[in-house]
């Protein structure tokens, strides 16, 4: 198996048309063309929009990350591409170009699961990390606890039994007439508030690394409600700032819980919501207290990016891990 292979990402799930080149764990290019903007229109991601933003963009994007990364097509070594999960038109995209770039060059195919993409984003922060260490996962679809064993084994310690944090932020951001995409505009709004306003405890009593965002959300909506029926004063900062605390100081508590349970000096963290400053800030801080080394990605690594693809492609290309043509798009797969 060939040493650092030079490796083109593309990721294409959502509202992102994104392509990076890998040369081994070295990043050389990371682009991204975005309809967020497109999207924020209607309120949240119309997938037929964004599908098409994916046709107009796929090729222009994988150009330019060719060019920055100052290779040609000929040397690349294998394609790695999200399959899922995603919204399936805009999958379908980038998984046919990639086929076909692939099919074209006589190269690997390498098919990946978008939240493995989010979890080797890791290994682009630190070129010398290696498992075993417990990882953080909070992203729009996902929150999770993971104890990492090898580069391609993890174990989930546990999971949200309902709403994934970046679900909650989403929905609190409504709550608030806040616009799309949620989270950073809940985060900016924290940061004017203060945390005053009481919220539930997350399966109060409970032990283990579950997690349950259902009924925070549910006390944020109730709250608002009533508040504005009863014709009270509130504080939509401070209900924001009192959501951020209750949603992520869980977080970081059972992140660090994990890693000391198994025994390893290592945490690290992926998904879009590890994006959130407040929450950066404080896993920095817990880690420090309990003397563990924390690897987080930089702040564009965790949200959808094609640079995180290209990681985890790399590390099935090195266990051999290939796709065939065949490989169609999912919206929905497991976590593993």
């Amino acid at each position: 198996m060939k040493s650092n292979p030079l490796i083109l990402g593309i990721e294409s799930s959502c509202d992102e048309t994104a392509a990076a080149v890998i040369r081994g764990r070295t990043l050389l290019s990371d682009e991204i063309i975005s309809s967020a903007a497109v999207q924020a229109k209607y309120g949240g991601v119309v997938p037929e929009i964004a599908s098409r933003a994916h046709t107009d963009a796929v090729d222009e994007v994988v150009s330019r990350a060719l060019k920055a990364a100052n290779v040609k097509k000929e040397e690349l070594d294998a394609v790695a591409v999200t399959y899922g999960a995603g919204l399936l038109g805009a999958l379908l995209v980038g998984l046919s170009f990639a086929k076909a770039l692939a099919y074209a060059l006589n190269i690997p195919l390498i098919g990946v699961n978008h939240i493995r993409g989010h979890l080797a984003a890791a290994y682009l922060e630190d070129e010398e990390l290696k498992p075993p260490f417990v990882t953080l996962l909070a992203s729009g679809g996902h929150t999770a606890v993971l104890y990492t064993k090898s580069e391609t084994e993890f174990e989930i310690l546990g999971g949200t039994l309902d709403d994934a944090a970046g679900e909650a932020f989403d929905k609190v951001a409504r709550v608030l007439n806040l616009p799309y995409p949620g989270g950073p505009h809940v985060e900016a709004l924290a940061r004017e508030g203060k945390n005053v306003i009481p919220m539930p405890k997350m399966l109060k009593g409970q032990g283990g690394y579950d997690f349950s965002y259902s009924g925070l959300k549910t006390h944020i909506i109730n709250y608002a409600h009533t508040m504005t029926q009863k014709g009270a004063s509130w504080s939509a900062a401070d209900l924001a700032c009192s959501f951020q605390h209750a949603a992520l100081d869980i977080l970081v508590e059972k992140a660090v819980e994990a890693a000391k349970e198994k025994g390893v000096d290592t945490v690290t963290a992926g998904g879009g919501v590890i994006a959130n400053g407040y929450l950066r800030e404080h896993l920095q801080a817990a880690c420090r207290r309990a003397n563990l080394r924390l690897v987080l990605p930089e702040r564009k690594r965790c949200t959808d990016n094609a640079a995180m693809i290209a990681a985890e492609g790399l590390i099935q290309f090195e266990a051999g891990n290939f796709s065939p043509l065949t490989l169609n798009a999912a919206a929905s797969i497991p976590l593993r």
